[in-house]
């Protein structure tokens, strides 16, 4: 897994991003009013926020995968800033059209935004040395 200061750089972002996605998937999609200002009220609501949550987790499984495989490792970084950068940029376009959301949805923010380009970042980094050697 983490063998090297190396490895470290490379993987701590997909290792934060499991520890963090994971258990707010499960929020998400059984009790999303007990973290949130968000109230479900028909099972249409029910059935997207559980979507959300398995989304989550089947991004969670592919950066594991990235973390314990070497064969996995660029496409679990890969998704991993998609994911990151899409939520970070999702919730800028929200905070400029809908107004300042929950504390909770701004710290999430910034946390996207930087692992996403941390990611960028670790992808960059990854090419130079796959072209120097």
């Amino acid at each position: 897994m983490l063998k090297t200061k190396q490895d470290i750089i490379n993987k701590i972002h997909l290792i934060i991003s499991v520890l963090i996605v994971v258990p707010v998937s499960f929020v998400y999609g059984f009790d999303p009013d007990s973290q949130f200002d968000i109230h479900l009220n028909t099972i249409d609501e029910h059935n997207f926020f559980k979507a959300i949550m398995g989304l989550y987790l089947g991004f969670s499984t592919l950066w594991v995968l990235g973390i314990f495989k070497a064969s996995y490792l660029k496409l679990a970084l890969l998704s991993n800033m998609i994911f990151m950068l899409g939520l970070g940029f999702g919730r800028i376009l929200s905070l400029a059209i809908d107004g300042t959301p929950t504390s909770g949805y701004i710290f999430g923010t910034i946390g996207e935004l930087v692992l996403g380009f941390y990611g960028i970042w670790i992808l960059k980094l990854s090419q130079q040395s796959t072209t120097n050697s």
